[in-house]
């Protein structure tokens, strides 16, 4: 049987007609992308001195999140992922990200070293 952990304060009813509440995050609105503030950085801890670079301050939906690294990705030509609103290009692509997505009118800047 699987675990449902997303109700809420009731563990277990006799109640026939008792309906569980859930804990239901609803994903925010994609903001247009002169509203975004996007930070990129290189990244090399635990990843076995692989270097990756990420984006992070996406505000939106997972689709468009997806969307955007799945444009990133092929723009590179190398592998990535979305995970944990994150973007993850493997590789030290910095720089030529910052110019695709000012390209694309978003607002960047480089953080980390």
């Amino acid at each position: 049987m699987k675990k449902d952990n997303s109700r809420i304060n009731i563990v277990y009813s006799t109640n026939p007609a008792f309906h569980y509440e859930f804990d239901h995050q609803e994903e925010p609105e994609t903001l247009p992308s002169h509203q975004q503030n996007l930070r990129v950085m290189l990244d090399r801890k635990n990843r076995a001195g692989k270097s990756v670079t990420l984006v992070n301050g996406f505000v939106g939906k997972k689709e468009d999140l997806e969307k955007l690294g799945k444009m990133l990705k092929s723009k590179c030509g190398v592998g990535g992922t979305v995970k944990d609103n994150q973007i993850l290009i493997q590789g030290d692509f910095c720089e030529k990200i910052i110019q695709l997505l000012y390209s694309q009118n978003y607002k960047v800047k480089r953080s980390g070293g």
